[in-house]
């Protein structure tokens, strides 16, 4: 018969038991303090970042701004069945909101409309102020009234726009910001080819965006192997000309580029003195794409650099020296074993410096001409000057979108978890 340890050694088993029921008894605590240190973290998070893409999302479909300053307007048409003109109840509610309404909501109102059939500005904002005259709106027949002040009132166009508008929720947005439209009917459409702009501007942005990142890569990758074989002393060096820029502001590198470019700046003056361009006729290196190129490759090529180099200093020597060992020249001996490890900072790179340029807007903005400004330009525009608050999250929305996707994309072909920042 066997005798385990367990029982031939009572003492240990007790100790042993009571070891588990205090790991047992801590277990929760230790959640609770794992907890309470990530706490921080996530609620900065929460409020930094996923709050205002929340808001984002909701805003570009949000249209509750309509409905709150024409509320009977929008009780009126909701049994509309949006044919033919609505019945005189309509034409009294949209009268009485505007007569209601404020100055201030009522041409916030009537930007918003434009968007969904031009002219609508102009119009709500004339028929608001004749109301607001006394124009004898308030005689028994607001709709032979409202057609006196203009005939527009009479036509299907304008009502149909009204109906669309005043649902507290819409795609209008989205759909403007792909160049798409819905028509009365229910039907999406593309709009006319005039006024189809946005998809224009997002293969504009990616253009860029790919261009510049090229451009960084083939700039930045022999500087980073340069750095990653200098000696200590010139790597240092190296190492703060790189993260100089970084102590100067955006705008302040954008305006000296600005001063550089330009026809009669520093660069052509030294290219007329050495007498590679004629004074008479500089080339232009501003206010066009190559302005764009230059400047934003400048402000991001160290986004490129330091993933880059980080990669490289990560891989032993010795992998190089046993290369060679083995009877592989230099350059074979790069492209076999160096190229290989390096790519983990190279995708790295590529993939930070291409989100990055993908919201510029400051760079194109003062270096570039009206053909080269990108989606981050009219993002502000709809924000900052015209307060259309749904089209910009539109846009912020398809922009988001193209990284989500871009992600996806690096994910899916190289693996998220194989890059290296440094």
């Amino acid at each position: 018969m066997s005798i385990s340890l367990r029982d031939a050694d009572p003492a240990g088993a007790i100790a042993g038991a009571a070891r588990r029921r205090f790991r047992q008894a801590i277990a929760p605590r230790r959640g609770l303090m794992a907890l309470a240190l990530v706490a921080p973290l996530f609620l900065f998070l929460l409020a930094t970042f996923v709050a205002p893409v929340a808001t984002l999302l909701v805003r570009s479909v949000d249209n509750r701004e309509i409905g709150r300053v024409l509320p009977h307007t929008a009780k009126a048409l909701h049994a509309w069945d949006g044919t033919g003109l609505p019945d005189e109840h309509a034409f009294a509610a949209l009268a009485d909101d505007l007569r209601s309404g404020s100055r201030e909501d009522v041409a916030a109102v009537a930007r918003l409309l434009n968007t969904y059939h031009p002219g609508a500005r102009s119009l709500l904002i004339r028929t608001a102020r004749t109301i607001a005259q006394h124009d004898g709106i308030d005689a028994p027949a607001p709709r032979g009234r409202l057609v006196r002040i203009d005939p527009a009132w009479n036509e299907a166009p304008i009502w149909q726009a009204l109906r669309r508008a005043l649902p507290p929720f819409t795609d209008h947005y989205l759909l403007a910001a792909l160049d798409l439209r819905r028509e009365a009917s229910g039907a999406i459409v593309a709009v006319e080819p005039d006024s189809a702009i946005y998809r224009d501007v997002l293969g504009r942005t990616l253009g860029v965006s790919l261009s510049v990142t090229v451009g960084c890569l083939l700039l930045g990758y022999p500087l980073a192997y340069l750095m990653a074989q200098a000696g200590p002393r010139t790597a240092r060096i190296l190492l703060l000309l790189v993260l100089l820029p970084f102590w100067t502001s955006l705008l302040v590198r954008t305006t000296a580029w600005a001063v550089v470019l330009q026809n009669q700046g520093v660069l052509n003056t030294l290219l007329a003195w050495t007498g590679l361009i004629d004074p008479g006729h500089p080339p232009e290196l501003i206010y066009n794409r190559t302005g764009v190129l230059i400047a934003m490759i400048h402000i991001l090529l160290p986004f490129m650099i330091l993933p880059v180099h980080g990669a490289m200093k990560a891989i032993p020597a010795n992998y190089l020296r046993a290369a060679a060992s083995l009877g592989a020249p230099p350059r074979k001996a790069f492209l076999r074993v160096f190229l290989p490890l390096s790519m983990p900072g190279v995708v790295a790179g590529t993939l930070m410096v291409f989100i990055l340029a993908l919201g510029y807007y400051i760079t194109p903005s003062l270096v570039g001409g009206t053909q080269d400004q990108m989606l981050g330009f009219y993002i502000a525009y709809f924000a900052n000057q015209v307060s259309n608050w749904g089209m910009a999250a539109a846009l912020s929305a398809i922009l988001l979108a193209a990284i989500v996707l871009l992600y996806a994309v690096f994910h899916r072909v190289v693996g998220i978890d194989r890059l290296r920042i440094g």
